[in-house]
């Protein structure tokens, strides 16, 4: 496999359309900027297919699938640590995307990371706000994609305020204009409709304020397209007015089906889904009292390049945000590297299969022992459970939904009974659990009194940790919890065999 250093690469699986864009890095004395080199985009509409008992029927995932398997070949020869995809609503929503997943990475050739409401809105608001010039001041930028609507306030380049709404330009789309007739009485329904959602945000982001507002991404470019294309908007007025939409929207009514209206610059694969993104966009500009909005094409997929860039320079999100769970629930932070620090001194003795990635591994590692006592400010029974719990349920910026469910999965099983994780884990991450467990069992004093030696091996049917007798005899309190976790390993059909030396 060649690695192209300078190239970076996003995928943005939609639920309206699959987009792949490809960047070139370049150092400047500001620091890192990337120009687009490359793009593709297929209109698949994903969100079209999810039924009313939120499966994706077959139609829908044969589209899809042809999509990343053309993305595929154009990512073939990228390394790994240069790509990243990200699935969005649908497929946070549809009940069998596990299975589509598992076919869609194949075809692809990489990971696929479904992603949270909160940070589809984060890295949103990085594309958008590393794509148009500075403000004096705070930035509104609001993104109607195929299922959902994210939200975001933010000043430069940090985003402030994020939502997500389950109302998306495809979902509108199908619920009130199924057969795209549109009518006084449907666009009002799915105005309302819209609003009643915005409304429960509403008065915290006037409240906020902006000075800019931006909308990102297809829906927003596409109707502001339209209507300079159209000249709805008034003399002097560019990009997306009140005006504007209003008259696109009068527009849409006379033609009494969207499939029969005559509008310069609308493009086919536009038509299904305008008058829902139109009525989310009116509800958008009605609720937060706007008259003029800027637009940018770049939005999910830009932000998804950039917070690539900042894990290839050390400025990973997922590691702020660990460090900021690690300040707001109170960690001891000394108990948390000293765990840390032997759990990855055990896991390097492991040999590297050829199925894992090492270093990620590490990562996951070292984030669950720092943030393995945060349930502590809770309480301190159970407090594993707390832990999994934030881990598993809190925003997270930067981790996906598996990131978290693999991090929960550690914590809660850093201590205590190992049958409530049989169906969670399998080879790797088991290896990551027993090195985790020993640290927690060995650090239990809380101070850096430890064995000059312990060693570890992985058996067919389990592990070995091997340290000195001399040492074993000095600590009573370790060789019963060391016997103990010999048994509770013994209880999921795993050994753990302890040897003195």
């Amino acid at each position: 496999m060649t690695a192209q250093p300078h190239l970076l690469a996003a995928v943005d699986l939609g639920s309206n359309s699959f987009r792949l864009i490809i960047g070139r890095v370049e150092e400047i004395a500001a620091g890192s900027q990337i120009y687009q080199v490359d793009a593709l985009r297929e209109p698949v509409r994903l969100a079209a297919g999810l039924n009313a008992d939120k499966y994706l029927d077959n139609a829908s995932q044969k589209r899809g699938l042809e999509a990343i398997k053309r993305f595929g070949e154009r990512l073939r020869d990228f390394h790994p640590d240069h790509v990243r995809a990200v699935a969005t609503n649908t497929l946070r929503v549809a009940k069998n995307a596990s299975e589509f997943l598992a076919k869609a990475e194949k075809a692809l050739g990489f990971p696929i990371e479904v992603i949270a409401g909160r940070e589809e809105a984060r890295l949103i608001y990085a594309g958008a706000s590393h794509s148009v010039p500075t403000c004096a001041g705070q930035r509104l930028v609001v993104d109607i994609g195929g299922g959902s609507t994210e939200f975001i306030i933010g000043q430069d380049y940090q985003p402030l305020i994020m939502e997500s709404l389950y109302i998306g330009c495809v979902s509108h789309s199908r619920q009130f204009f199924p057969s795209g007739n549109v009518d006084e009485y449907a666009m009002k329904q799915a105005e309302l409709a819209a609003r009643r959602e915005i409304q429960i945000i509403a008065a915290t982001y006037r409240e906020s304020g902006w000075a800019q507002a931006i909308g990102s991404s297809g829906t927003a470019r596409a109707l502001a397209e339209l209507i300079e294309d159209n000249n709805f908007n008034d003399d002097g007025v560019t990009g997306l007015s009140r005006v504007g939409l209003e008259r696109l929207k009068r527009s849409l009514i006379r033609a009494e089906n969207v499939n029969r209206v005559k509008l310069s610059g609308l493009k086919s694969d536009r038509i299904p889904v305008l008058p829902g993104g139109l009525a989310i966009m009116l509800s958008v500009f009605n609720e937060f009292d706007i008259d003029v909005m800027e637009t940018t094409d770049a939005a999910l997929r830009l932000g998804v390049l950039y917070d690539l860039l900042g894990r290839s320079h050390r400025q990973d999100m997922r590691a702020v945000t660990v460090a900021q769970f690690m300040r707001r629930y109170s960690v001891d932070r000394a108990q948390a590297e000293r765990v840390g620090r032997l759990a990855n001194t055990l896991y390097l003795q492991f040999p590297e299969p050829d199925d894992e990635v090492r270093t990620a591994q590490q990562e996951l590692l070292l984030w669950a022992a720092s943030l393995h006592e945060m349930g502590l400010s809770i309480s301190h029974s159970a407090y594993h459970k707390h832990s999994a719990y934030i881990g598993s349920n809190a925003d997270m910026p930067g981790f996906s939904r598996q990131d978290q469910a693999r991090l929960a999965a550690l914590l809660l099983g850093h201590v205590g009974k190992l049958g409530k994780l049989s169906s969670q884990f399998h080879a790797p991450e088991w290896r990551l659990l027993f090195c985790l467990r020993l640290a927690v069992l060995f650090c239990r004093r809380r101070t850096d009194t430890l064995p000059t030696s312990i060693e570890v091996a992985e058996l067919a049917d389990g592990f070995e940790v091997s340290l000195s007798k001399a040492w074993i005899d000095a600590n009573p309190l370790t060789d019963y919890s060391l016997t103990r976790e010999a048994a509770e390993w013994e209880k999921i059909g795993l050994r753990c065999r302890v040897v003195y030396r």
